[in-house]
This record gives C-alpha cells, structure tokens and sequence, in this order.
C-alpha cells in the first residue's frame, strides 16, 4: 500500500484523480491541497465524494512526504517549484503540460515564454503508456498528456506505426472538445448562456497540443482545430490524412485491430449495425477507455480516423493513474475498470 496526494485538488482534474485513487486496491490518500477552498471538506467541490471521504483540503505549505505526488497545477507552476516538489516524494505525476516536451524551441513557440525548468524536461516520460509503457515503468517523474493530443496520437498512431500514412500528404484534424477542457475558473466564453447549445470553432490553427504530436508521432504536416460543442465531458478527434498509394480497407483493419487487441483501455468501435457504429464520447464519460474508428475512401485514398475519450479520464486523470500503476508495479488497469455509462 502506497501513500498518494494530491497538489491542487480542487480543480476537475484534481477531483478526478481523488475519485479514482479512492477507489484504487493500493493506495491511501495523504493529502489534497487547494489554496482557495483551505480547510474545506473535498467534497463541497466535489459532491460526489460525499459520504467517501473526510478529507480536508490543506496547504501545499504543509504538505508531507509521500510515496507519489500528483500536480495538478495550472500550466506554468509546477515547473516553478518542481525541486521541492521532487523532495516531497520519489514518483511524480504532472497533469499539466510543463513537462511534456522535450524541445525547447518547440515549447517557447507553442507556450510563448521560457521554461523555468529546462534541467527537468529530459526527466520526465510523456505519460501516454500506448506509447512509452516500456520507459515508464522505470520512470520516476511522469509528465502529463493533452486531452486533445491523446485523442489526436491515439487516432493516428496504428497508421503511423504501420508506415501506412503519404508523408507528402498533410493531416488535418478535427477536435470537438466539451466546455470541462476550460477547466474550473469561468470566463465569459464559459458563462451558461454563452457556452450552452454551441458548436464553436475556437482554435482554427496552432493549438498548443500541437506540439506533443509533432513530438510524439514524428508528423511535422499536422495541424488541429478545436471546436467547443454542447457537451460537459468529451473530446472527439477526427483525423483527416491520406495513405500510400496501394493501401487498402484490409490493411487498416489489420493495423487497428492489432492497436486495440494489445492495449487495455483501447477499443475498435467501427460496426455495421446499431446506433453506436463510430466511435462516441458520452458513453466514455467517466471512463479511462479510447475509443477509435476509421474509414478510407478507396478513390482518393482519404482516411478519416476517429477516437473519442473523456477528456478528464483518458485526457488528464486517468492517464495519470495509469501511469502511477506503471511507475509503482501494480497492475495497469487497477482503480481503472470502470466501463462508462449506457443509457446517459
């Protein structure tokens, strides 16, 4: 049995963390710190663990040593007090996107200052395992993956893995995100009437989870495009690319079958019949699962590859927690098997 806290969790992310570890076999939670909501119940954010903990919310200043640490601090601050914070506990697992890029010219272009950090970017693993299970498992200081980015890599990586993908042919791709991406302080772009019932285009070009992609994948012709839609949680990323010339429906099969048989929260949704043919976020809500689907029109040799998440699980906290099962030995999917909701 470990012991986890929590720097910041008061936010959705940080609750999300606290839900699952509550749960989880192997953990018991030390600390959440919030300084805003100091001295009070976690639950009063975070209704549904009322009658599941008593836990108080505390400053980070007095926050004690523990086996793994998660920050979920907005993008910025953890990289502030990142010495500190690794002499507070071993393991570390960032949400934020402090740590999650290796290039510095790529992070000043996409962050738009400099890192107060440098030294630590090269010790951190970005944290998505159906990428790097192998170097987290060695891992002490985990960073954070991007909702849209997961969504993004998850699409495109049995296409990338198998070669199948036009290198001279760009990738465009389509993210529908839920208004939870904006986190929990409102601005007026969040407001109730503002938000509800729109499809709103709020990121045509240059999105920051750009630049994990680019990192991740290898593709320097990628370019995302956020829109908001009426939803709380979920993301939806549709990519657009094109394949080798010779590639055909049987290969995508065998390359997306493949993907999801050896990963356990990836799963190929693409069905003849019923209504959830495609892969769908509100029936991922809660959940740790990716959901991914494709088509290719045979004439053009266009790909359409789908994957849906929710974006505080498989996008932030869950993610986390896989990867806190990695770094600490115990079994992948532990605190994780929640399967999602139908009907919701």
């Amino acid at each position: 049995m470990i012991k986890a806290s929590i720097i910041g969790g008061s936010g959705y992310a940080g609750g999300e963390v606290l839900r699952l570890l509550l749960d989880h076999p192997q953990v018991t939670v030390g600390q959440a710190t919030s300084e805003s909501h100091l001295g009070e119940y976690v639950y009063q954010q975070h209704p549904n663990l009322r009658k599941r903990t008593q836990l108080k919310f505390s400053s980070r200043s007095v926050l004690e040593p523990c086996d793994v640490l998660f920050l979920a601090l907005p993008h910025g601050e953890a990289q502030k007090e990142i010495e500190h914070y690794a002499g507070l506990a071993p393991k570390i697992v960032d949400l934020s996107a402090d740590f999650r890029l290796k290039d510095m010219a790529l992070y000043k272009k996409y962050y738009e200052g400099e890192h107060a950090a440098p030294g630590w970017l090269g010790k951190f693993v970005y944290g998505l395992p159906e990428l790097h299970r192998a170097e987290m498992q060695s891992a002490s200081y985990i960073s954070g993956v991007g909702c849209n980015a997961t969504a993004t890599i998850l699409a495109l990586l049995p296409l990338v893995k198998n070669n199948l993908l036009d290198p001279a042919r760009p990738v465009i791709v389509d993210i529908k995100v839920g208004s939870s991406e904006g986190g929990q302080s409102p601005n007026p772009g969040s407001h109730h009437p503002e938000r509800s019932s729109v499809v709103r285009t709020f990121s045509a070009y240059g999105h920051r989870h750009t630049a994990e992609v680019i990192q991740e994948l290898g593709l320097s012709n990628v370019h995302l495009t956020m829109t908001s839609v009426d939803l709380v949680r979920g993301a939806l990323a549709a990519a657009h690319a094109f394949v080798k010339p010779g590639v055909v429906l049987k290969d995508l099969w065998k390359a997306y079958r493949a993907f999801a048989e050896s990963e356990p929260f990836v799963r190929l949704v693409k069905d003849s019949r019923g209504i959830y043919r495609v892969p769908e976020p509100k029936i991922l809500a809660g959940s740790n699962y990716a959901d991914v689907g494709f088509d290719l029109d045979p004439e053009s040799g266009r790909v359409v590859s789908l994957c849906a998440i929710d974006n505080l699980m498989k996008g932030a906290a869950g993610s986390a927690v896989q990867a806190m099962n990695l770094i600490c030995g115990f079994a992948e999917t532990a605190g994780l098997e929640f399967s999602g909701l139908h009907p919701i």
